[in-house]
């Protein structure tokens, strides 16, 4: 029993039952109060109320428990109790909220407001609930399943079963609503890829020029921030030359497109993305200390 435990921390379970928290509210105050349906197995959910009247709460546990039961060797030991810490509370999450609606949000008049706010509450809670380890079963059980028996990809198995579970809801919605729907997922899962990549969006330039030092020394002087030089070939002339690659927080990117010009007006950079940076001069100790390795 001990060993069945070992590694578990309460950071992620906390993390984990705030995002069932989070997604439940959602589901029961913008899907189920204006009648608009889900992906995955939520929206399987939704859809067995609406027919049947059967309440999401003791679906998604009918529903997802037979899964566990399945597919529990798919999963490492802390996901899978992770996931069903998600799973249960997130059952226990949805019955709360059917029984104590916090407010009725009076939004049937403008039903993008209402898809867009179920998608980012939906985002929010599973986005939490991933980036901590866990996951809510259903789908995601399913799609590992496929993966390992039929070879078909996860990603795929999931946007086909969101396709399918929209489709049959419009046994009960309107084609409208389940327009609206789409839009819900959508929203939801740009959400859930910002929380799970992080919010620290960063920039990286790559600098090709011949003054690689003097740059070097002037992004450390005047920027405090380090770069690391790799050694390039040019593809027309065959000379080795040197790059520098630096990243830099997004409101640093203009400095530092002015001391590149400032240092060697001829110099060749490009500009890229960093969705999530992590390290020196980006993370700190309590006292604002740039982490170091230990040895």
């Amino acid at each position: 029993m001990a060993r069945l435990f070992q590694g578990i921390q309460l950071k992620p379970i906390i993390i984990i039952i705030i995002g069932t928290l989070i997604f439940g509210f959602g589901i029961i105050h913008f899907n189920l109060q204006n009648g608009l349906a889900h992906g995955g197995f939520t929206g399987i959910t939704l859809l067995l109320y609406y027919l049947f009247e059967i309440e999401p709460s003791l679906s998604n546990l009918l529903l997802n428990i037979p899964l566990f039961l399945i597919g529990y060797k798919l999963f490492g030991r802390l996901m899978l109790i992770y996931s069903l810490i998600g799973t249960v509370f997130l059952s226990i999450s949805l019955r709360y909220f059917e029984l104590n609606p916090v407010t009725e949000i009076p939004l049937q008049d403008d039903m993008i407001l209402v898809a867009i706010f179920a998608g980012v509450f939906a985002g929010t809670g599973l986005g939490l609930i991933f980036r901590a380890g866990g996951t809510t079963g259903g789908v995601d059980i399913l799609a590992r399943l496929a993966n390992k028996y039929v070879g078909m990809s996860i990603g795929k198995f999931m946007f086909s079963f969101d396709v399918v579970v929209i489709s049959l809801s419009l046994i009960h919605l309107s084609l409208t609503q389940a327009m609206y729907t789409l839009v819900t997922v959508f929203v939801a899962g740009r959400v859930i890829d910002f929380i799970i990549e992080g919010a620290s969006a960063a920039k990286s330039t790559m600098i090709i020029s011949s003054k690689t030092d003097e740059l070097s020394k002037a992004i450390i002087q005047r920027m405090s921030r380090g770069s690391t030089v790799l050694t390039g070939k040019g593809s027309f002339t065959s000379d080795e030359r040197s790059v520098l690659y630096c990243v830099v927080n997004r409101n640093e990117l203009v400095q530092l497109k002015n001391l590149i010009k400032e240092v060697d007006p001829y110099a060749f950079f490009s500009i890229n993305d960093v969705k999530e940076v992590s390290g020196e001069g980006f993370t700190f100790d309590n006292q604002r200390q740039p982490l170091k390795p230990t040895t």
